[in-house]
């Protein structure tokens, strides 16, 4: 990976963006990390990774016996309904 200052990106900015279809960019300001740049379509790669990841996990959490979003929905609709009518009767 490449790595350049900030004042270096600021001086080579087109140059640099261009670079970005080849790899991705570490920007380090005072001698420290602070970005990374990468392309649109890196970025867009790794969100489906993500979004990939994510819905497995919540593949296994229901095949585990855990809530899905709707069960979950109406336990808590269901909760909040008796604390409503435990709360009047007091």
């Amino acid at each position: 990976m490449k790595t350049l200052t900030a004042t270096e990106l600021r001086h080579k900015f087109g140059e640099v963006i261009e670079g970005l279809k080849v790899e991705p960019v570490l920007v380090e300001k005072s001698g420290r990390p602070v970005a990374v740049l990468l392309s649109y379509e890196e970025f867009q790669r790794l969100q489906d990774l993500d979004d990939a990841w994510w819905g497995e996990q919540a593949r296994k959490a229901v095949a585990q016996g855990f809530l899905s979003a709707e069960e979950t929905e109406s336990w808590l609709k269901e909760k909040l309904d008796e604390a409503d009518s435990g709360q009047g009767g007091a």
